[in-house]
């Protein structure tokens, strides 16, 4: 065998150690084509989740407004005055059967 096949590691390992800004400037390259990658992943899930969360909170926004308005026609007052002659038997009482007390 020829001398020069034994020592093809050493010329492989001589010649990287000549090229090294370019070794180092491919793993560059190829780091930030990953991180890249990833970042747009990150943002397209993020992304995702900003929109389910504006949908939840239009969902919670129609929610809110038909218990406003659910509160608003249970708290009338003709319902309330209605409610209290015919369940539970209360009338207003008469002008002689008022009592007025006076704080000193």
């Amino acid at each position: 065998m020829n001398q020069s096949q034994f020592n093809l590691p050493k010329i492989v390992l001589y010649d990287l150690w000549n090229h090294k800004w370019l070794l180092l400037l491919a793993f560059a390259v190829l780091t930030n084509a990953i991180v890249v990658v990833y970042t747009s992943h990150v943002t397209r899930k993020y992304v995702s989740q900003w929109d389910q969360m504006l949908q939840e909170r239009d969902k919670l926004d129609i929610q809110w407004r038909n218990l406003l308005l659910e509160e608003q026609s249970l708290s009338e007052h003709s319902r309330i005055t209605r409610m209290a002659s015919k369940e539970l038997e209360m009338n207003r009482p008469q002008p002689k059967e008022e009592i007025v007390v006076r704080v000193p």
